[in-house]
């Protein structure tokens, strides 16, 4: 028994270090994809909430409790990109 491990010990050895080579370089690409892809969804995400325009209508409170007098429903969220109600601030010091 003891001189069958030892011989596939021995068979197997030259081979350990392609195939530590070739998995450790897999698992190092793996993941520096996956920091890449997170960070593209990231960026994607960012532009597309730095679209909503709600800060900047006429109708945003800017109150956690009721944030637009109009569409409460879709304030600061992605529906709001195209709102019908928009209205731009004329003077910010009224609102």
């Amino acid at each position: 028994m003891l001189q069958l491990i030892f011989f596939l010990i021995n068979g197997i050895q030259p081979l350990l270090v392609p195939i530590c080579f070739v998995v450790a370089w897999t698992v190092t690409i793996l993941v520096v994809l996956s920091l890449w892809t997170a960070a593209r969804d990231s960026v994607n995400t960012a532009k597309q909430m730095h679209q909503i325009p709600c800060t900047g209508c006429q109708f945003f409170t800017d109150n956690y409790r009721l944030k637009c007098t109009v569409r409460p429903s879709i304030a600061n969220t992605e529906e709001a990109i195209y709102c019908r109600d928009y209205q731009p601030k004329t003077n910010p010091y009224l609102y």
